[in-house]
């Protein structure tokens, strides 16, 4: 069997190369990231990572698909990729001086069946001033990242305090997924939560 990664995200496969888990391919799996009315960030992130693996493994029906998911949420408020600029500092300064949840959705799919977990971690911001958050956006780094900000990055110096896994934060929980791969090789999959 292949090790597959259904995500273009080179911060993922970086992680994955810092437990020994290299893929044998990866393959980016194009789908609507659209939130259905309603569904919590937990749900959200889930949801998105077991379909992104779901629609890989359709076509690599004998390979090990693994997929994830960041979901960045403040309160119930979702916090996508910024579209923008705009949408970027309005995320920063939401995110300034509070506590907020980034939510990490991971799936593994083989021939024997599906597993999704998620994941957890709280990250408080310090209060960000104005000059702060126009250098961060001056620098480019906010995009294409959940939250509009990478914690692996120069937004390290934003964070006051982090309860859970650094690695979620980042892209992916190393924990979990060392957890769920060597599982995969193992006992049939088909658990969810």
């Amino acid at each position: 069997m292949a090790f597959i990664l259904a995500s273009a995200s080179p911060r993922r496969m970086e992680l994955l190369g810092q437990i020994g888990q290299q893929p044998d391919a990866v393959i980016p799996a194009n789908i609507d990231e659209t939130p259905r009315l309603e569904e919590s960030p937990k749900a959200l992130a889930s949801r998105l990572a077991l379909e992104k693996a779901k629609v890989v493994a359709c076509a690599h029906s004998c390979d090990i698909v693994l997929a994830a998911d960041t979901v960045v949420a403040c309160g119930r408020r979702i916090l996508a990729k910024p579209k923008n600029e705009q949408d970027a500092k309005r995320y920063l300064t939401l995110l300034s001086g509070r506590r907020h949840r980034v939510y990490g959705g991971i799936a593994v799919v083989t021939p024997h069946g599906a597993r999704v977990r998620s994941v957890m971690t709280q990250v408080t911001f310090k209060r960000l001033s104005p000059d702060e958050i126009g250098s961060y956006l001056a620098c480019d780094e906010w995009r294409d990242k959940a939250g509009a900000y990478a914690i692996q990055g120069r937004a390290a110096s934003f964070v006051k305090q982090i309860n859970g896994s650094y690695s979620n934060v980042v892209g992916l929980c190393l924990y979990v997924t060392e957890a769920m791969l060597v599982g995969s090789l193992g006992s049939g999959l088909n658990a969810q939560d």
